[in-house]
């Protein structure tokens, strides 16, 4: 089983490393796209969209992304159709669902919160880390490559708790020395020495790992979570407005505002645009005192007047809900900021070392036993 899924392993665990400081190198590398300098008062939401639809009004504006730290830039996600004479050519926007056909195009225009101009429009899809999460996700196979990588992060689930069963100790004295590495020994023994003590060290961070990875891989472990946990599967529904043809929809800045002046001690406002004339705002925001990234709240603002018509708060989910909502943050180590992240990475280093030294050790007993 290990020869079987080891590649497939390695190649997660290598591309794994790499994702886990993806917002970091995107940072360093990429300062002009999420940073700017403070020049002063910062432009209203509706302006810096209205600056985007200028440059691109064959777009459809999606939503904008504010931070409130005065640094970054905001984030205008956009919907570009694809050119009629370029059909045959696969929207950038992939889903969780590869069978959904989304409309176009999905962008993201970083603009200068103080002058509205536009600092860069980035397609996700196009760029190197996109790459990665493809070939870490889907083996850069679709589908198919999606059902591989689940089949083996069970495998490599069941390799992780045997190996654990193997090396298990009869008595203390033993425990000593498994937790050890004679660096004065030859190649065998040393690969045998960093395969069982690093893989003991690392086995239950590569455990967790593995295990919140199966969530992706299969809907039948993704609707376990909520049967385990006896929680409903799905959120409630946005309110329904019901208003009059003439009446006229509110401005971004002002559902932004109606939220603002609830919530002070805030990371960013995700704005989802309304889809409908009935429709509302979806404001999703991250609290300071979050504990963890994804532990978000999400409001609705009255379209034409504003008022919130709902509050989804991180803190009234059910159990299902929550421990689904921490799944990622726990999967790219993110959870506890930069020491976990420091863990995660060093776990998936060892999770990539583990298969090559486990196949030299194989074909080390497979030479004994022809000798």
């Amino acid at each position: 089983m290990g020869l079987a899924a080891g590649l497939v392993v390695m190649i997660t665990c290598l591309t794994g490393a790499i994702l886990v400081f993806e917002s970091e190198l995107q940072h360093i590398f990429f300062k002009q796209r999420y940073f700017v300098t403070v020049t002063g008062k910062q432009l209203i939401a509706d302006s810096l969209v209205n600056n985007v639809i200028k440059k691109m009004p064959e777009a459809k504006i999606n939503g904008i992304k504010i931070y409130t730290d005065g640094q970054r830039t905001a984030e205008v996600v956009i919907i570009q159709p694809v050119p009629k004479k370029n059909k045959g050519i696969k929207p950038s926007d992939k889903t969780e669902n590869r069978s959904a056909k989304p409309e176009g195009n999905r962008l993201t225009v970083f603009v200068n919160l103080y002058n509205g101009e536009v600092q860069e429009v980035y397609n996700h899809r196009e760029s190197f880390f996109y790459f990665v999460m493809d070939l870490h996700r889907w083996m850069l196979s679709g589908e198919a490559g999606k059902l591989v990588v689940g089949i083996c992060t069970l495998v490599f689930l069941f390799i992780l708790i045997t190996g654990i069963i193997l090396w298990w100790p009869t008595n203390k004295q033993i425990l000593l020395q498994r937790l050890q590495i004679k660096r004065s020994a030859g190649f065998k023994r040393l690969n045998h020495d960093y395969h069982v003590v690093l893989g003991f060290y690392s086995s239950i961070f590569l455990f967790v790992f593995a295990f919140t990875a199966l969530a992706w891989s299969f809907e039948w472990f993704n609707k376990g979570i909520y049967t385990v946990t006896n929680s409903a599967m799905e959120r409630p529904k946005p309110p329904k407005i019901f208003i009059k043809d003439s009446a006229q929809r509110i401005s971004i800045e002002e559902a932004l505002q109606t939220v603002a002046a609830q919530n002070k001690e805030v990371v960013y406002y995700n704005i989802t645009l309304p889809k409908d004339n009935a429709g509302s705002y979806s404001i999703n925001i991250l609290s300071k005192t979050a504990s963890h990234e994804t532990a978000t709240d999400l409001y609705y603002v009255n379209a034409f007047s504003p008022a919130i018509n709902g509050v989804q708060k991180f803190a009234d989910r059910n159990l299902g809900q929550k421990i689904r909502a921490t799944f990622r943050p726990v999967h790219v180590a993110s959870i506890y900021g930069a020491p976990s992240k420091s863990i995660g990475f060093v776990a998936c280093l060892f999770g990539a070392f583990f298969p090559a030294s486990g196949i030299i050790m194989w074909l080390n007993r497979t030479r004994k036993k022809k000798k």
